[in-house]
């Protein structure tokens, strides 16, 4: 039985639900709100007291770029969603780079300063932001999907952040491809969607 420990408004932990969802695989959802993962029980699964947790019998995973590796490769054999190649796999590696870094510290870090009140700095969130929109904006022009033909890791890592980046103030209009690429993602058979906050006004 697959348990996923998460906080709904975690894009990290959404893109494992959406990935589980994406799959087909029947899963148990267990909200972990700040004081549960602060307490033993959730530590003894990951001592950052971070979400995701997946739990998969005797398994216990954290880290949500590393669930998604794990899921591709226990339930998705046949390589669709993390390619076997030592090229394509680079490639969708580079992605799950970019969703840990660009990702995290342009819309991820802008949104979680916009509806959690958090220190730091907000004009540089979004100026990664920016730089990295645009980036993903010239990838997309020629190509449906990130790093192959067909949705990969990559897609689903870097997606939950990017679809809410307005969410943290950042208007998504002038990166049409980006949007093409979100309502594709969109439009995959069993998508699950985050769900939305009230969005602060862009500045």
């Amino acid at each position: 039985m697959l348990t996923l420990h998460g906080v709904p408004l975690s894009g990290h932990s959404h893109r494992v639900e959406l990935f589980l969802t994406l799959l087909g695989l029947d899963y148990t959802y267990v909200e972990a709100p700040a004081e549960v993962r602060a307490g033993p029980a959730f530590r003894a699964m990951n001592p950052l007291g971070q979400v995701p947790v997946l739990v998969d019998g005797d398994l216990v995973l954290a880290d949500s770029n590393a669930i998604l590796v794990y899921l591709a490769r226990r339930y998705a054999p046949d390589g669709a969603w993390l390619p076997e190649g030592p090229e394509a796999a680079a490639r969708v590696q580079r992605w799950l780079s970019i969703a840990a870094g660009e990702v995290m510290y342009g819309p991820a870090s802008a949104r979680i300063m916009a509806l959690f009140k958090t220190p730091g700095d907000p004009d540089r969130a979004r100026a990664i932001a920016a730089r990295l929109l645009t980036f993903m904006d010239t990838h997309l022009a020629d190509r449906p999907w990130l790093a192959a033909e067909a949705p990969t890791l990559a897609d689903v890592a870097c997606y939950s952040y990017v679809a809410h980046a307005p969410e943290g103030g950042i208007d998504l209009a002038p990166y049409a491809n980006v949007r093409s690429w979100l309502a594709r993602m969109e439009a995959l058979p069993r998508f699950r969607p985050m769900i939305r906050s009230p969005l602060p006004e862009v500045a």
